[in-house]
């Protein structure tokens, strides 16, 4: 049992959950909860700490059947704890690795068949908010998104808050930071990729566009939008209609309501045929 603060793996954990350059350099992040811990592919585990409160469950011990963790002393699991009330459970997860090949498949399976879904991609540039980027992640999943790509200038994924906004999805939707995005962009269109970037100077409203084939849609900083030489890579501006005086919507309010017409459409294709 780790009974002290100052013991070396507890200094780690909390060094991991403070610092990006920690986690980037491990390549592992934390995880704390049990619905998150559920949600953790069991190859992805490299360590896991449980209080000793939350061992007198017996519940909560089936949950580590088959698994190897380190008992931790009450007061000193609160001090590692990044939540305001820690459910007992906390873990060291390797960060999963996707590649831009894997986007580009069209399916989320990779199933080949000319009837598989054509890639929807969300492509975020320079998106500064953890709990926007956890709520984009999740909303990609719920729409059926087949990969989120990320500047290096984006948020990281794996910062505490973020993590905890994904509700899981951080395991099960594919995303890449990339550090050259218009290249990246470039590479999109040559997988026949259309473009579209959500811009105040769209001509078009967004639910009149078609992202009945391979669709990514640009999204831009909270406060600055797109860069215009990244809006200028984009096939077709397109924008989100506004009553009142609103000239934009939260990114991640934005993003939902594209990706989910797409699937919309895509559900209304797949209906009628």
């Amino acid at each position: 049992m780790i009974t002290s603060a100052s013991n070396g793996r507890i200094k780690e954990i909390v060094n991991l959950i403070q610092k990006a350059k920690a986690r980037r350099e491990r390549k592992v992040f934390i995880i704390e909860g049990i619905r998150l811990f559920l949600e953790v592919p069991r190859e992805l585990f490299e360590e896991i700490y449980v209080s000793e409160a939350f061992l007198e469950k017996p519940e909560n011990k089936a949950l580590l059947e088959g698994l190897k963790y380190e008992t931790v002393k009450e007061d000193v699991f609160r001090k590692i704890s990044d939540t305001k009330t820690p459910q007992g459970i906390l873990a060291v997860v390797k960060q999963p690795q996707y590649s831009l090949e894997q986007m580009l498949l069209r399916s989320v399976t990779g199933n080949p068949d000319e009837n598989a879904k054509q890639p929807l991609l969300v492509v975020l540039e320079d998106i500064q908010d953890p709990g926007n980027l956890g709520t984009i992640m999740r909303t990609a999943e719920g729409a059926g998104v087949t990969g989120v790509i990320m500047t290096r200038e984006t948020v990281d994924i794996y910062n505490p808050k973020t993590i905890r906004s994904t509700m899981g999805s951080i395991f099960r939707v594919p995303f890449l930071y990339v550090d050259d995005l218009h290249e990246t962009l470039a590479c999109l269109k040559a997988n026949g990729i259309m473009l579209y970037a959500a811009h105040l100077d769209g001509k078009k409203l967004y639910d009149d566009c078609s992202y009945q084939k391979g669709t990514a849609f640009l999204i831009g900083n909270e406060g600055n939008g797109l860069k215009k030489d990244t809006a200028d890579k984009a096939d077709a501006y397109m924008k989100i209609p506004m009553e009142g005086k609103l000239e934009s919507l939260n990114a991640a309010v934005a993003t939902a309501l594209l990706v989910y017409e797409a699937a919309r459409q895509r559900r209304h294709v797949d209906i009628k045929s």
